[in-house]
């Protein structure tokens, strides 16, 4: 057994190994697929108390509670879950074990690919345990996406990722860029996303969840993540939901008061062409970590900072890293099915005609324009005060081999030229 064990099946050994850690691990959703890693391993009897998966929901509920919102995919449900098993492994257990030992509960309820058809296959994941004998316990509780394409490969992945949120809790605790890193241990990229991170208790709950969740970005174990009105992290999923969306990409400095009536302009436009209410629409500005040329040099707490100067002012905030126009237009098409509207000003828009900008592409630019405007998503282009010279959108900075494709998207409404606004920021 080497000192730091870097793969799963010594990660798993290691704790099997250690006499001072025990606790259960209960799993719905997509076999029992982190247990399996420390049987697996061999002594798991020296780690695990049980292991269990309640299927069936009448079961889940008798265990459980009935979740309020009837969803078994949940943080409710995972945390109901986690509360259950730590309260029943200390009141059963703690007196027959050592004064020294640290109890934990994993827990984990997913929705993997499913037989019949694809799913948007994403769950929570979370562990309460103690760091310190007989102390309150501490808690790490995760949002994921899985993104294989087979149940097995989903099954095999949330397996790898519970072992180490497992060991990285006990032994990395004090380290949390290093206990992120090691959550994707022996996990390629693209096969799983992390879209949310928390941690509570005693000794964990001095961490800002909203730093660690930048840090999910700069370490690219995430592709974005999202904050609310309130600057809370939430998910993209659930916030879109039946949202028609309206986004922004800037750098945002500062919150110009420019900026935000020229998004209000184009808010405005938008309510009207999608006849939606106030209340329907989602605000958001989105920033990209993605042009920062050596992720050392990135300032999560700058980031942080510009995302409550946004969350006051009324926006939500994604911060991401995607580096293309498009990225960020499939992104959030992918989380609604209401219809998307990105502002941008001119030079934005000539980024999303630069050639360049699809290298890597097997369709090159059509692939990516075909990924950008999918047909609910419009883009209005914002001249500037410098911007004398265009009158129309015959006048854009468009190659003149690409101008058809310019003339196609405007004839759908799909690239709309915003000649109307008279406020024009400097």
């Amino acid at each position: 057994m080497t000192e730091d064990p870097s793969l799963t099946i010594e990660k798993a050994l290691s704790l099997n190994l250690d006499p001072l850690k025990y606790g259960t691990i209960v799993e719905i959703g997509a076999g029992q697929e982190v247990s399996r890693w420390f049987f697996q391993a061999g002594a798991a009897a020296g780690t695990i108390a049980k292991s269990m998966s309640a299927y069936d929901m009448k079961f889940s509920d008798e265990i459980y509670g009935v979740a309020a919102d009837q969803r078994y995919v949940s943080r409710s449900r995972l945390e109901s879950m986690l509360e259950h098993e730590f309260d029943l492994i200390v009141s059963r257990i703690s007196e027959q074990r050592p004064d020294s030992s640290r109890f934990f509960a994993f827990a984990n309820t997913v929705t993997a690919q499913g037989f019949k058809k694809r799913a948007d296959c994403h769950g929570w994941l979370g562990i309460r345990l103690q760091l310190t004998p007989k102390s309150p316990p501490d808690e790490i509780i995760l949002h994921v996406r899985m993104l294989d394409e087979t149940n097995l490969d989903q099954q095999e992945a949330l397996g790898i990722l519970g072992v180490n949120l497992i060991y990285g809790a006990y032994h990395y605790h004090d380290n949390p860029e290093k206990l992120l890193k090691s959550l994707v241990e022996n996990l390629r990229w693209g096969r799983i996303e992390i879209d949310l991170i928390e941690m509570h208790g005693p000794t964990l709950g001095a961490i800002d969840d909203r730093l660690m969740a930048l840090e999910l970005v700069k370490a690219d174990l995430s592709r974005a993540v999202l904050f609310n009105l309130d600057g809370k992290v939430v998910i993209p999923a659930d916030t879109f939901y039946r949202k028609r969306v309206l986004a922004m990409r800037g750098k945002f400095y500062a919150v110009e008061q420019g900026d935000i009536d020229l998004f209000m302009h184009a808010k405005s436009r938008f309510q009207k062409e999608s006849k939606a209410s106030d209340s329907e629409v989602l605000s958001l500005t989105e920033l990209t970590m993605a042009q920062m040329a050596n992720d050392k040099s990135i300032d999560t707490s700058d980031f942080l900072a510009r995302a409550n100067r946004l969350s006051d002012a009324g926006f939500h905030v994604l911060i991401s890293g995607f580096f293309r126009h498009f990225r960020v237009s499939q992104y959030l098409s992918g989380n609604t099915r209401e219809p998307v509207a990105i502002v941008t000003g001119v030079e934005g828009l000539g980024d999303i005609f630069r050639e360049d900008y699809y290298d890597g592409l097997t369709g090159g630019i059509l692939e990516g324009l075909g990924q950008m405007f999918p047909p609910s998503t419009v883009v209005y282009v914002y001249p500037t005060i410098s911007d004398t010279s265009i009158a129309s959108y015959e006048d854009l900075p468009v190659d003149d081999h690409l101008k058809p494709l310019l003339t196609y998207l405007h004839d759908r409404n799909q690239i709309m030229f915003i000649d109307d606004y008279e406020s024009l920021p400097t």
